[in-house]
């Protein structure tokens, strides 16, 4: 697959992910390392942590394998996709295994491996010879090679940043420092002894910890400028106003990676636009649904993961799949602002995005799969120009609110909707000049901008107070990192064309 397509991104992420453009990945079995007090904190508070020599395997690194699927054949999509929902459903059940079984693995250094990593790779063997046999039976081709993706491994505290201690950094990156554990109220808990294994922090014990966080006061600016408009420039910008999805219509399917399996996404998404979207939706009943639009002609689907705060509450998801049965706990917070907007392209016009496009832009498994697909922007009000943050949630100053910006892939192939890794039918412009690659049509860029109201957290002791973090995949450990945005663009009454004309004439329309 072409990596160049999929790696180009809007200006504001080359330099926040450039000086980490991977993560590093865990031996095949348990990994240990000694837990040390951060320098910040009491002696007492400290006493067992120099002492004890507990397992900090952080999570599970699983290839990604449907991002190595970019041929399948239509017969065979239904079965692959339900085939690659249960891989993420078996990585999900081995990572609660993982954090429900610490002390086994503080007792045993081959527990993971043995009753962990190994089986999971049976599972995972036989559902990619399942999707081996999907693809072949429809006359399709599947590479051999994807067998040896089965083998997972362990990523440590080190490896994450789980565990390690706050502060600020340039533009977003690791750092270092002392040991953390949130408790269950989403408050500093005291150190682990040395026959109780810390978990990975967050009131869910699977993040975020205090080195997710930055004060953004104290980070350099790393904003880009953007690209110079050319002669054929398109300059419009189209506004769609559809709400903050205030009638809390949420679910944790994914009808676009996981379409007709429920639960495929392990998170929430807040939704707006498109009020009947879930994992069994089809293109007719996208078009038959309401939409939150002020414009009843935008019928697309907009959703995005739920940030919630970790201040102990108990949703309505407490005791479900995708809610608290997996990591993502606390107050879902409704946004103040969702802005929606479509933008042109500074090197040339743009042609109308096709009805039922599909794009999914950043990757909620950044974490284990490195920051080559991370798309994620966090910053503050009056920062958004000066600083955006992917891989550290930021603390934003007194009487300033927590953004989240979504720039969508501007480039469209001309011909899918959609390809087999929802990655390769579209591609960003290049951040220096705006052109798309080749063989690529300049589209509307889809933009969003979601503001919340958050108190910001502390960091005490090198333990983070108050945290928030984004819905994901509990074995993604609620990095900043993870955060994504999913796009079907459903239209009538031509509004597809009006956008484009809109954009292309240079004007400012909604």
């Amino acid at each position: 697959m072409g990596r160049n397509i999929r790696k180009r991104r809007s200006p504001l992420a080359v330099k926040v992910v450039a000086a980490s453009a991977a993560i590093a990945l865990g031996g095949g079995g348990l990994l240990w390392a000694q837990m040390n007090a951060s320098a910040h904190e009491s002696n007492d508070a400290a006493q067992n942590y120099t002492k004890a020599a507990a397992a900090t395997v952080a999570t599970i690194s699983c290839p990604d394998v449907g991002q190595k699927l970019t041929n399948v054949p239509a017969n065979a999509k239904q079965g692959v996709a339900t085939e690659l929902a249960n891989l993420d459903k078996q990585i999900t059940e081995a990572y609660a295994r993982l954090s429900s079984t610490r002390q086994a693995q503080a007792n045993d250094a081959n527990f993971v491996q043995n009753a962990i990593v190994g089986p999971l790779k049976e599972k995972r063997s036989a559902t990619i010879d399942r999707i081996r046999i999907d693809i072949t039976r429809v006359g399709g081709t599947f590479d051999s090679s994807l067998a040896q993706l089965a083998a997972c491994t362990t990523q440590s505290v080190n490896q994450t940043t789980a565990g390690q201690g706050g502060g600020a950094n340039n533009g977003g990156q690791n750092n270092t420092g002392g040991q953390n554990n949130t408790g269950n109220n989403g408050q500093a808990s005291a150190a682990p002894s040395a026959s109780a294994p810390a978990n990975i922090g967050g009131q869910g014990g699977n993040g975020p910890v205090a080195a997710d966080f930055v004060d953004i006061t104290k980070v350099a600016p790393n904003v880009q400028a953007k690209p110079q408009n050319s002669g054929n420039a398109s300059t419009g910008v189209f506004i769609t106003r559809c709400g903050v999805n205030a009638n809390k219509n949420h679910n944790t399917d994914n009808v676009i990676v996981a379409p007709g399996v429920t639960n495929g996404a392990h998170h929430e998404h807040d939704y707006v636009g498109n009020q009947k979207v879930n994992a069994f939706s089809t293109n007719n009943s996208l078009l038959a649904a309401p939409s939150s639009c002020q414009n009843q002609s935008d019928l697309s689907a907009y959703y995005w993961p739920v940030v919630r705060v970790q201040d102990g509450s108990q949703e309505f998801d407490a005791n479900a799949l995708g809610g608290g049965k997996e990591g993502n706990v606390g107050k879902i917070l409704t946004p103040l602002q969702a802005q929606i907007k479509y933008v042109g392209s500074p090197a040339s016009k743009v042609v109308a995005m096709p009805q039922f496009l599909r794009i999914i832009t950043g990757d909620a498994k950044s974490t284990v799969n490195g920051l080559g697909n991370a798309n994620a922007h966090w910053s503050c009000t009056g920062f958004e120009n000066k600083v955006q943050l992917t891989q550290q949630y930021p603390i934003c100053p007194q009487g300033s609110n927590v953004v989240r910006t979504f720039a969508f892939q501007s480039c469209w192939d001309g011909k899918n909707i959609d390809s087999a890794n929802h990655r390769t039918h579209v591609a960003f412009a290049d951040a220096a000049s705006g052109v798309c690659p080749n063989g690529f049509k300049a589209i509307p860029q889809l933009t969003m901008r979601l503001v919340y109201k958050i108190t910001p957290p502390a960091i005490v002791n090198g333990q983070v107070k108050n945290a928030y973090a984004v819905d994901g995949f509990p074995e993604e450990l609620h990095k900043a990192a993870t955060d994504h945005d999913d796009f079907i663009s459903v239209t009538k009454n031509n509004l597809a064309a009006t956008i484009a004309n809109c954009i292309n004439t240079g004007k400012r329309c909604q």
